[in-house]
């Protein structure tokens, strides 16, 4: 049984939703953390309604602090219940989109994921696997589990925005070569990488303004 997932969301400026931006933060956040960009993404995005899950599970000790799936090195969890913690989350994730189009009436082109470090790992894991392809994943600072599962798994290919940064003492910044080519093997045909010069574990204007562009490209705005 999928578990519902409690989301804020900031409206379209113009009133209109003709597309949705979702938020999906990373490990130890909420949806909060990340809904703050939908001010100055916004101006450029009138039409497009922003929503930001929390994750499905709270983590132990942070009162306003979730997770994805748990991480073994993080919080001492096998690796079988971190397994088991990421199938379930993405069966919640999918359930959430799925709800989502239809209570918003769009389609799957009309939808991006900006995923950032847990939250992009989650995007690029899930969206490939799902039936129809959404308008494209902005992923800053993850990286993409079981890439060689990809070839044998996808299911549709959209385009692909990974953002890192260089200084990112999280997740290594080879995660972004790693994973781009590892979409490209898989046939994935629009895959675009932006290093952010200085910048750890985090989201650098610099990084903000190409995922932005990227965004207004891919939903045709």
């Amino acid at each position: 049984m999928t578990r519902v997932l409690n989301a804020l969301r900031k409206e379209p400026v113009s009133g209109d939703t003709r597309s949705v931006v979702v938020f999906v933060h990373g490990y130890g956040a909420n949806g909060a953390d990340l809904l703050g960009l939908a001010d100055p993404l916004g101006e450029h995005l009138p039409d497009t309604l922003f929503v930001a899950p929390d994750a499905p599970e709270q983590i132990p000790g942070m009162p306003n602090g979730y997770q994805w799936f748990p991480i073994p090195w993080i919080d001492g969890s096998s690796e079988e219940e971190a397994r088991r913690g990421m199938e379930m989350a993405v069966e919640d994730f999918n359930a959430f989109l799925d709800a989502l189009m239809v209570d918003e009436d769009v389609l799957p082109e009309q939808v991006v994921l900006f995923g950032f470090s847990q939250g992009s790992m989650m995007s690029l894991h899930v969206a490939p696997r799902r039936e129809d392809p959404v308008a494209g994943i902005v992923a800053f600072s993850g990286r993409l589990l079981e890439p060689d599962l990809l070839p044998d798994e996808t299911i549709s290919r959209m385009p692909v925005l990974l953002v890192h940064g260089d200084a990112d003492d999280v997740v290594p910044p080879q995660s972004l070569p790693e994973a781009a080519e590892a979409l490209q093997s898989a046939g994935f045909q629009e895959v675009y990488a932006h290093v952010m010069k200085g910048t750890g574990h985090g989201i650098a204007p610099d990084g903000l303004s190409v995922a932005l562009a990227f965004m207004r490209d891919k939903l045709s705005l």
